[in-house]
């Protein structure tokens, strides 16, 4: 799996354990990557993905409740369409991709590898064990 820094890495493997995600649940994993590697989404995950009752928040992008910017709408609709095939009319390859910097096209990307098996392990560096997903 890509990380874009051991911190990334970390912050995956935190979100993962928060929620109790089975090591083969390819949809929230791809969801989370995306979470964990953008700074901003990481603080604001309690507003994007419930953990309590494990499940996405999809009014956090039109209540406004949090501030987002573009290309943060970008990568959380792209993880919630990986997560569960949601879709409004801004989930568009175009829409999702096409405003984004590199590191997170570099984690758009990377979900996409994971939801679809083409990443076939995380491995924690919190505990050096290797889960198949």
């Amino acid at each position: 799996m890509r990380f874009l820094n051991k911190e990334h890495e970390n912050k995956l493997m935190d979100l993962i354990q928060k929620d109790g995600t089975h090591p083969k649940d390819v949809e929230r994993i791809s969801l989370f990557y995306i979470l964990s590697g953008n700074t901003d989404l990481y603080i604001k995950s309690r507003h994007i993905y419930d953990f309590m009752n494990h499940q996405i928040m999809p009014d956090c992008l039109y209540d406004g409740g949090v501030d987002f910017c573009s290309s943060s709408r970008a990568l959380i609709r792209l993880g919630y369409n990986l997560y569960n095939g949601f879709q409004d009319k801004e989930t568009t390859p175009i829409h999702l991709l096409s405003g984004l910097d590199p590191d997170n096209y570099l984690l758009a990307t990377g979900s996409i590898d994971i939801r679809f098996g083409y990443e076939n392990q995380v491995q924690s560096s919190l505990d050096d064990d290797v889960v198949e997903l």
